[in-house]
Formats: structure tokens, C-alpha cells, sequence
């Protein structure tokens, strides 16, 4: 099985150092191909305020160099 795009969406926004507000992106899940053609995998099911719209994104999947890095969110300050 491998991984052929990596499935996000918007779970928020913050404003960056420069006072610009961004949207805060989680990756819910996977799209995966099997011996059987493709499947959806999802981890989570996103919780945002005003509840999840449906709407996700697909993109290809990271490198592997990014894969298990910390995200910001999980890096103490």
C-alpha cells in the first residue's frame, strides 16, 4: 500500500508575526492504493468552531524527511 495524496482542511486561523491572518491547516487522512484500487483513510474528523464545512484538500503526500517532525502546535515555547 502506498500513499498517493494526503488529505487536509482548514481547522482555524492565526494572525503571523507580520499581522497577516492564515488559515491553520490538519491532515485528517490519506488516500491509499491497494491491490484493489484507491481507498480513503481518515484519522480524525476535524472539530472547528462553527463545525467542519466538508470541504478537504489533496495533496501529494510530504517527503519523507518532513514525515514525523513535530508541528508548531506541538512544539513547546
Amino acid at each position: 500500500m502506498a500513499i498517493t495524496k494526503e488529505i487536509s482542511c482548514v481547522v482555524g486561523t492565526y494572525t503571523n508575526g507580520q499581522g497577516q491572518q492564515k488559515n491553520r491547516y490538519q491532515r485528517i487522512g490519506s488516500i491509499i492504493q491497494t491491490q484493489k484500487g484507491e481507498m480513503l483513510k481518515l484519522d480524525v474528523i476535524p472539530l472547528k468552531e462553527g463545525g467542519w464545512d466538508g470541504w478537504a484538500y489533496l495533496n501529494d503526500p510530504k517527503p519523507k524527511e518532513y514525515q514525523g517532525l513535530p508541528k508548531d502546535e506541538d512544539v513547546p515555547f
